[in-house]
């Protein structure tokens, strides 16, 4: 990339709420509905005569966001009409919001790389509306299309970000804090596989600094590593065009996953194309007359954050960033680990342990077996297993033992490791005799470590680990070795 252009990016991502009805009717909102045009009612249908009602938990869930990322929340607000035709919008126009948004400015707290270092940035944002969805249009039927209706009108809410982040990965890294947040306040489930959030980029590069170049959109990103694909390739669109001597062309496009290249889909809109006015059919918000969208009530409702169970997790934990990162993006695993903290593992060390053995061997187990829950352990036998493995009564290979028998079949981890062999030893005069065998029977390896290969101990660590059948506590075999070799 030729580093004299300033690539600029902003996002608009779209995101389906979590309601029991759709935004304006009584239709229900259910997105893993698979019978087309089941959902519809005459309001959501545009029938001439129907008038919409607005639904009261999805602009709960839209101040509750607000509040989330450090917003202005509104005391008046709209809805507005955005007119365009197209057969995905039965009326003939949208209703949205224009002019008075439920939640203004804000920002969203991201770490990056940058040159190499992790770099901690606030993404400002500009706004966060409300409005409805359009109905899903399919195209390949041949000659025709096909149109479900189930989706048209269900709330949808978007927020707008500054045109402030300046990499593909940073425009990725926003979107996924973005999706935590969402769905650790139960606002929407945000899969992104299944259309439910939706990331639209806006992209331009330039060489002056006080100026942004021509603005592309790009449209329906429905995965992290698309956003930054498509950016990356845009980007380098821009520059390749720019340095022959052309000009970019405002214009939406849309990016084939396939090629990693973007297309061009139609004419950019502006604003004023879509004649936006006040929605006659609702009446006026003022937000602070609703008892229940007062600041104070909306807060008891809401979840602790993504940022906040990081400085927890940071504050009174003390693990590994690596290990914090992975409890927030997997919220059963993390209340995993704080039942078996809280209830079971004592110290530090215990805690320590019991993370790395969730990180790492249980998420494995899960991820081996294709399954989102951890089986059939549970807090208790965890945490026992891993007083157990602190206290020395279990060696790291036991322990993982234990624990595959625990994934299939539960039970309790000290009687499966009495029926197993695998309480470890620490009888410093047994475990002489296996070390006193295993180098009797490896005179070529002790050579070794007498001529000064010290390396080397670790294999005869672990040739008496195989011969006490993973018993024997390991640092008691290599002090015990150490005695013997001088």
């Amino acid at each position: 990339m030729n580093s004299e252009y300033i690539p600029t990016i902003g996002l608009e991502i779209h995101a389906e709420l979590k309601t029991k009805s759709k935004m304006f009717c009584p239709c229900k909102n259910d997105p893993e509905e698979k019978n087309p045009n089941v959902n519809v009612c005459p309001i959501c249908m545009g029938h001439p005569g129907t008038l919409p009602v607005p639904n009261k938990e999805a602009v709960k869930h839209t101040l509750k966001v607000g509040l989330a990322v450090e917003g202005t929340l509104a005391d008046f607000s709209e809805f507005d009409r955005k007119n365009y035709f197209y057969p995905d919008i039965p009326k003939g126009y949208q209703i949205s919001q224009y002019k008075y948004p439920f939640v203004s400015g804000g920002k969203i707290k991201v770490k990056i790389k940058e040159n190499g270092v992790d770099i901690t940035k606030d993404i400002l944002l500009t706004r966060i509306h409300l409005e409805e969805d359009t109905a899903k249009s399919s195209h390949d039927t041949g000659d025709y299309s096909l149109v479900d209706y189930n989706r048209s009108s269900l709330p949808l809410m978007e927020l707008v970000t500054e045109p402030v982040m300046h990499s593909g990965a940073e425009a990725s890294a926003f979107a996924k804090e973005f999706q935590l947040i969402l769905q650790y306040l139960g606002a929407s489930d945000a899969n992104m596989e299944k259309g439910e959030m939706r990331v639209e980029a806006n992209i331009s590069v330039s060489k002056d600094t006080n100026k942004l170049g021509t603005k592309v959109e790009v449209k329906n990103l429905n995965s992290f590593r698309s956003v930054e694909r498509a950016c990356v390739y845009e980007i380098e669109r821009h520059i390749g065009v720019l340095e022959n001597g052309e000009t970019i062309q405002q214009e939406t496009r849309g990016f084939d996953e396939s090629t990693g290249k973007t297309f061009s889909q139609r004419k950019k809109e502006d604003s004023h194309d879509y004649r936006y006015f006040p929605e006659p059919d609702i009446p006026k918000l003022y937000i602070s007359e609703i008892s229940e969208f007062a600041e104070k009530e909306l807060r008891k409702e809401m979840n602790e954050l993504p940022r906040a169970k990081r400085e927890r997790y940071e504050k009174e934990y003390g693990i590994k960033t690596e290990d914090i990162e992975f409890y927030v993006d997997n919220k059963n695993l993390s209340e995993f680990f704080e039942q078996t903290i809280q209830n079971f593992c004592d110290d530090k060390e215990c805690v320590k342990l019991a993370s790395n053995y969730i990180v790492s061997d249980l998420a494995g187990l899960m991820k081996n077996n294709n399954i989102a829950e951890p089986g059939q352990v549970f807090p208790s036998a965890f945490g026992k297993m891993m007083l157990m493995l602190r206290d020395g009564k279990l060696s790291s290979r036991g322990a993982k033992d234990i624990l595959a028998i625990l994934f299939k079949e539960g039970g309790d981890p000290e009687q499966i490791a009495d029926e197993k062999g695998l309480i470890q030893k620490n009888d410093p005069e047994a475990l002489k005799i296996i070390v006193e065998k295993v180098m009797n029977e490896n005179h070529a390896i002790v050579a070794e470590y007498r001529a000064g290969k010290v390396a080397v101990l670790n294999s005869l660590v672990g040739l008496c680990m195989k011969e006490s059948k993973g018993s024997g506590n390991p640092q008691l075999f290599k002090e015990i070795m150490l005695s013997i070799l001088g």
